[in-house]
């Protein structure tokens, strides 16, 4: 079981405070969306749960052990895919095994039950421009897990995907979490997005950014189909739209 508690986080920068005071816990198998303004100090926030930046004042703890400013701990993947172009498919997944001491031959043989899991069977030997957007993404999501099997922070990770794509990516992520018993902490801009994937959404809104609301989005998931033409959709949004005014 894993469970990732921030208490009370602050960052400053060139003597500008960042992020404020901030505390949430994300439990095991949920996901929890960081919705925000673009500069509101998103991807501070996560630089510190990851451990690549030490913040001012508070603790980071992952499964009550303290992992403030100690990286490796906790996977964090970026807007981009980032696959490295002149490796395969295959080579690109086990390279964060091969980073920890593992040889290449050892970090493939346990990197490879996952390919079928994640939907990539058959591209072991591809190469990352041989692959649709949405593969190389998916082979991006399969690498984060085997940096960290327990606690995913995805930063934008759909964003340069086309609507439909986008789409088909929400289910399956939702489904892959739930085989892996994974549990995603997520950045986005995207007020449906959050609304669609979140079991709860964290606003984080003002300069420094501080956590003004969470809402707590009570449709099971995988959401139904329709379920962004509900009235109880737009009433969420309404919401979000209100506080982030």
């Amino acid at each position: 079981m894993s469970e990732l508690t921030v208490k009370n986080v602050s960052k400053s920068y060139d003597g500008r405070k960042i992020i404020k005071n901030i505390s949430l816990t994300l439990h095991q198998g949920e996901l929890v969306s960081i919705l925000g303004v673009s500069g509101g100090g998103k991807t501070t926030l996560f630089n510190v749960i990851s451990g690549l930046t030490k913040p001012d004042e508070g603790q980071v703890f992952l499964d009550g052990e303290e992992i403030t400013g100690k990286p490796g701990r906790i996977s964090y993947m970026l807007q981009k895919d980032l696959l490295l172009p002149y490796r395969t498919i295959e080579d690109n997944v086990a390279l964060p095994l091969m980073i920890r001491g593992m040889k290449k031959k050892e970090a493939r043989v346990k990197a490879a039950p996952y390919f079928a899991e994640f939907g990539l069977e058959g591209t072991q030997k591809q190469y990352p421009r041989q692959l649709s957007g949405g593969m190389r993404q998916r082979a991006a999501l399969m690498r984060t897990y085997m940096f960290s099997q327990n606690v995913a922070l995805l930063d934008e990770p759909f964003s340069a995907l086309d609507t439909i794509t986008k789409g088909s990516m929400h289910t399956w992520y939702l489904d892959i979490m739930e085989k892996i018993r994974l549990s995603t902490l997520f950045i986005t801009h995207d007020i449906d997005e959050a609304i669609l994937l979140s079991d709860r959404i964290c606003l984080l809104t003002g300069k420094p950014g501080q956590i003004t609301k969470e809402i707590v989005i009570r449709e099971p998931r995988p959401r139904r189909k329709d379920f962004n033409l509900t009235e109880e959709f737009l009433d969420y949004k309404k919401e979000i739209l209100s506080a982030l005014a």
